[in-house]
């Protein structure tokens, strides 16, 4: 049986650039060895998931486009996305939906026009995207499985009629920074925020349990010549209080750092899980006290073989992007564009080779 691949796709608003980066260098790797000028990832990867900014990059690439095409559609829809709400609704969120929904509508759409759905066939690809569903306060991992569960066909509330844009709209529905999308599910209707308010903010060990899992219905062998996973970063930022002693912090400072702090935690236990039970190709050191795990298999003993870019912002690369722009290194600082995709190109040159690419 060929080996089985999947690519992972975290969220983090305009640092999905960085991702990119990465993403351009594994592309042109898989170009090289496989002597197709022509390749897309969307070929190669069997299983791509992606949250939030990553959902955009990951159903972009299931569509087909090479990583160049999605590069420039990913800078168009920032600029338009991240446009001011209404004076009247900054209370409640800081851009408005209509913009980014109407650019991705039209990039996600069929041949004549109407919205791609979750269950067209111009996907190439599996396609994953975490969303959290806010009416219920669940986590919603939907994939485009034909054989999933809730994507029967001859259900009234099948998943793989939900527009392609809504699903990728939803999980980018960061709160504060966009409303939420309603998606309509039968005679149902469900609120969706984004993804990355769920454990999943990074989904590489989520994409491993659908694809493994025998309630997911896909049931994928695994093993080192089975079974390889690649999760990529957008750079990732300690959440360390500003204030000096959290004896010093305002209640608002508190609200923000518990949330960045469980976000950033969620993301390293994700990793860890899939370093725990995949062998290790390449990863950063996860703290003192593992390491990074790449000596806990011997080799074809793991369930599947794992690698994991993405980089921690020293405090001097935290410094110059406060240089380039005072708000420094926030989701939304477009002034950081040349910054991020800067740091994903240099990263990836130094980083990305092809032994660590199955």
């Amino acid at each position: 049986m060929l080996m089985k691949r999947i690519l992972t796709l975290d969220g983090g608003g305009i640092h999905g650039l960085f991702t990119l980066g990465i993403l351009g260098k594994v592309e042109a790797i898989l170009r090289a060895r496989y002597e197709k000028p022509d390749l897309v990832l969307g070929d190669h990867y069997d299983l791509i998931a992606g949250t939030s900014t990553g959902a955009i990059i990951a159903t972009a690439l299931a569509w087909g486009e090479p990583v160049a095409t999605v590069r420039e559609r990913y800078l168009a829809n920032a600029r338009i996305a991240f446009r001011k709400s209404s004076f009247f609704r900054q209370h409640k969120f800081r851009y408005g939906r209509e913009s980014i929904s109407d650019y991705l509508r039209g990039w996600f759409a069929e041949a004549d026009g109407s919205p791609a759905l979750l269950g067209t066939d111009r996907l190439r690809s599996l396609l994953l995207v975490v969303m959290r569903n806010g009416s219920t306060g669940s986590p919603w991992p939907v994939s485009n499985n034909p054989t999933a569960r809730f994507n029967d066909r001859s259900l009234p509330d099948c998943n793989l009629n939900i527009p392609l844009w809504q699903l990728v709209r939803a999980s980018t529905a960061a709160p504060t920074y966009f409303p939420a999308e309603t998606i309509q599910l039968g005679d149902q209707q469900f609120d969706f925020i984004d993804g990355g308010i769920s454990p999943y903010n990074n989904p590489a060990f989520i994409a491993y349990q659908q694809a493994t899992l025998a309630p997911y219905r896909l049931e994928w062998p695994t093993g080192e010549d089975q079974l390889h996973l690649l999760s990529v970063g957008t750079g990732t930022l300690k959440p360390i209080p500003r204030k000096n002693s959290f004896h010093d912090m305002h209640v608002i400072d508190h609200v923000q750092n518990v949330v960045t702090s469980l976000m950033y935690s969620s993301a390293v236990q994700q990793d860890l899980c899939c370093r725990m039970l995949g062998r290790t190709l390449y990863g950063a050191v996860i703290d003192s006290e593992v390491g990074d795990l790449g000596e806990l298999h011997r080799e074809g003993t793991a369930a599947f073989t794992y690698t994991r870019f993405d980089k921690l912002y020293t405090p001097a690369e935290q410094d110059a992007a406060l240089r380039e722009s005072k708000r420094g290194l926030v989701l939304d600082n477009l002034d950081l564009i040349p910054f991020i995709t800067d740091q994903g190109e240099r990263y990836a040159e130094s980083y990305v080779s092809p032994e660590h690419i199955r």
